[in-house]
């Protein structure tokens, strides 16, 4: 073992007992160092450094972490929030404001409505979440100190949080900035501004690539960045830090600089890319994965990268316990590793069997990093991308140039904004690419496939991978796995990709699984046409659902009412499907959403018309009736907002079908006082399943199915209990898009039936 290798034991010494306490208390990661302590004098006399580093480091970080989450234990602001109590407390921003979308009731659609900050209260240290209005505080920096006035919540278990504080107004007494804090974001919104001259994905994806700046992403490209395995992209990585010093180092080499020179000129680019994307934890951390994939790829020292990566483990983890069960930072190192580890064997097995360099080199690298970090992603993400390989070598060769005109425009734009557009023009044809790849690689049939979540998924995943090697390493059976492996593709391939289970011929109607939202597609006699009811919180989910479903044309969108999680995926469906018409209620409200409405129809040449009482519209194989709303309150309450939802009965080949939006009490005791014939034998519930559906309302519907567009784990508690089983009672088959996934209803021999596609959306957001 070498002279620095002890690092590697010393630094899983530390991040065990640091996992250790964190998941459990405080104790248990003093337990774990003292057995540390234990097993590194039984092995003293065989493995000296590892020892030595075992049983020193594992006691003294067991003693570290458990004194501060002692502290944190303790901590009054802790007892506090279990009371909920309001408080004022002065605070100090340690990372810059993250949005928060808000899908559903009057949030912004693709926007942000709140601020998640992490702080630190200034008198003694305690760490807070603080949530709040994106308007008064999303401009912050961190570093500037806050007075804030809110109401505290207990913080998430296994965290060094103190408390949540839940703040409604602005910031009071707020200091200025440091000026190195100022600097980072004067570069940042230069360049934003002149990211500006592309298109507004390109526009929103270019800052996210170079400094992980989100803000201007829309969900649809999140959503299928995180499908294809690219979601790496999008945040600030080891890799940003490696391509940018390594173009510095490159560059410096052509100018002859000698070892001091290179040195100093890529420690430069490491200080100002720290600059650039903000000194956070997250930050840091990738300057120090960063570090150690230049000392492994720049200077080709994979023996002393190891031993390195582990140093930097050992002192982020000693800095900061929580980074122990951080995602980001997990993956960070993991995916380090396998750069260190595994990326170069493979690429000189490849150059061995006569592969290019450079090819073995762009085959081997993402191949490495997918394999390492894919059972964290499927612990995390309850999924496992089945394209990920193929996306990451596709947009390889862009990215790094991406990055590095990025960095160079954000610059440029504090002398000449200009000349920062142009770079960006420059740059654009990269980010186009991404998107493009993304956006295809998503759209594969069984892209992702669903996966356990959590410890379970992880492991599961880990020990697939291990199974497969070892089989793959005997040479025996070998050629046996790959007759299996080719025999099941030979049958799967073209039943779940020619000819899908899904859809299934016939059906009528569909409720997408749009998460937390609302869409309903209406079949017409033409196998391509559809009329769609809402379109879900975000374009991701109801383009997908169409995608399967085989709809091209829409003749009318039907927008129920104006709330994001109906509307938000419009865009969307306005830009990938032939739309005839979008339709809206009388109600106006919230004017955000009706003027991002019709300025989203106005570009896509789309007239925008309004649905009256009484009115009938027909296609071929369906016909629609509005019955309501029948009466519409002032006003942009989330209520009165709800009661002017656009009520429709459609006849389909599966019989009548009533189409509710989130119509609450108020707006069905009017349908029921209007002497409406409700009945239907599909009814969409109302509002997601809340509790506000009255009996009187259901028992004159008299469903024979019930479809709840319901988020899975969403916040809200839909669908009441209390709903559900006074539709039990009623005697109808409840279908719950959190549970079944797209849910189609076709003719049968007794009335409508039930197909339900499975692989719903995990997040309910």
């Amino acid at each position: 073992m070498s002279s620095r290798a002890h690092l590697v034991p010393a630094a899983l010494a530390v991040w065990a007992t640091a996992l250790a306490g964190l998941l459990w208390t405080w104790w248990a990661g003093v337990a774990i160092g003292l057995t540390m302590a234990v097993v590194g004098g039984v092995a003293l006399r065989r493995w000296p450094p590892a020892a030595v580093a075992i049983a020193v480091v594992g006691p003294v970080a067991a003693c570290w972490i458990g004194a501060q989450l002692h502290e944190s234990a303790h901590h009054p602001l802790r007892s506090a929030a279990g009371h909920g109590g309001l408080t004022a407390v002065r605070l100090e921003l340690s990372d810059r404001p993250r949005g928060l979308r808000a899908a559903g009731f009057g949030s912004r659609a693709g926007g942000v409505d709140l601020v998640l900050i992490r702080a630190a209260v200034v008198d003694d240290g305690g760490r807070v979440v603080v949530l709040a209005p994106a308007p008064a505080w999303q401009e912050l920096l961190p570093g500037q100190q806050v007075l804030a006035r809110g109401t505290l919540a207990p913080a998430k278990s296994g965290e060094l949080t103190v408390a949540m504080l839940r703040v409604r107004g602005p910031p009071r007494e707020v200091t200025p900035a440091p000026v190195w804090q100022r600097a980072a974001e004067a570069l940042r919104v230069g360049l934003r501004d002149a990211s500006g001259t592309l298109d507004p994905e390109p526009a929103g994806l270019l800052p996210a690539l170079v400094v992980g700046d989100t803000s201007g992403l829309s969900p649809r490209v999140v959503d299928e960045f995180r499908t294809s395995g690219l979601a790496h992209v999008l945040a600030v990585s080891g890799a940003n830090l490696a391509i940018l010093c390594g173009a510095v180092l490159l560059l410096l080499r052509l100018l002859h600089f000698g070892p001091r020179g290179c040195a100093a000129g890529g420690m430069a680019a490491l200080v100002g890319f720290v600059v650039l994307a903000g000194p956070e934890p997250s930050v840091l951390r990738a300057a120090v994965m960063g570090a150690v994939a230049l000392l492994a790829l720049v200077l080709g020292r994979e023996r002393s990268a190891l031993p390195a990566l582990a140093a930097g483990v050992v002192v982020l983890v000693l800095h900061d316990p929580q980074l122990a069960v951080d995602p980001g930072f997990g993956l960070s190192v993991v995916a380090t590793a396998a750069l260190v580890l595994l990326a170069p064997q493979w690429s000189g097995g490849l150059r061995d069997r006569g592969v290019p360099v450079g090819l073995a080199e762009a085959l081997a690298v993402p191949a490495a990093a997918h394999l390492a970090t894919a059972p964290l992603v499927a612990g995390i993400s309850g999924q496992v991308s089945l394209v990920a390989v193929a996306a990451n070598l596709l947009v390889a060769p862009v990215v790094a140039p991406a990055t590095v005109l990025g960095v160079l425009a954000a610059v440029v734009a504090q002398v000449h904004l200009d000349t920062a557009r142009f770079v960006v023009e420059v740059a654009g044809p990269a980010a186009w690419w991404l998107i493009t790849v993304g956006r295809h690689a998503a759209a594969v049939p069984g892209a992702a496939v669903a996966w356990p979540e959590g410890w379970t998924g992880g492991l599961l995943l880990v020990g697939a991978v291990v199974v497969a090697y070892g089989v793959f390493r005997l040479r025996r059976l070998r050629v046996l796995v790959v007759a299996v492996a080719a025999g099941v593709a030979v049958v799967l391939v073209p039943v779940g990709v020619v000819a899908p289970r899904w859809p299934v011929p016939g059906w009528a109607v569909v409720a997408c699984d749009v998460g937390q939202g609302d869409a309903v597609v209406l079949a017409t006699a033409e196998r391509d046409r559809a009329v769609l009811v809402d379109t879900g919180p975000d374009p991701g989910p109801v383009l997908a659902c169409l995608s399967r479903l085989g709809v091209r044309r829409v003749p009318l969108v039907v927008l129920s009412h104006l709330h994001a999680d109906h509307i938000g995926g419009l865009a969307g469906v306005l830009a990938e499907r032939g739309v005839g018409a979008v339709a809206v209620g009388p109600s106006r409200q919230p004017e955000w959403a009706w003027k991002e409405v019709t300025a989203l129809a106005r570009s896509a040449g789309v007239e925008v018309v309004e649905l009256g009482l009484g009115q009938r519209l027909s296609w071929p194989g369906l016909e629609l009736e509005v019955l309501g709303p029948r009466v519409v309150a002032r006003g942009d309450e989330n209520t009165a907002v709800n009661d002017a939802s656009v009520v429709v009965r459609a006849t389909t080949a599966a019989g009548r079908v009533l189409l509710t939006g989130d119509v609450e009490l108020a707006g069905q005791a009017a349908l029921l006082g209007g002497h409406v014939d409700l009945r239907a034998d599909v009814l969409k519930v109302p509002h997601h399943g809340s509790r506000y559906s009255s009996p009187e309302f259901l028992a004159a519907v008299r469903p024979r199915v019930a479809l709840v567009s319901v988020g899975a784990d969403n916040r809200y508690g839909h669908p009441s209990g209390v709903l559900v089983d006074a539709l039990e009672r009623e005697g109808a088959l409840l279908s719950r898009s959190d549970r079944d996934g797209d849910t189609a209803v076709l003719p049968g021999p007794e009335g409508p039936r039930v197909v339900r596609r499975g692989e719903p959306l995990t997040n309910g957001r």
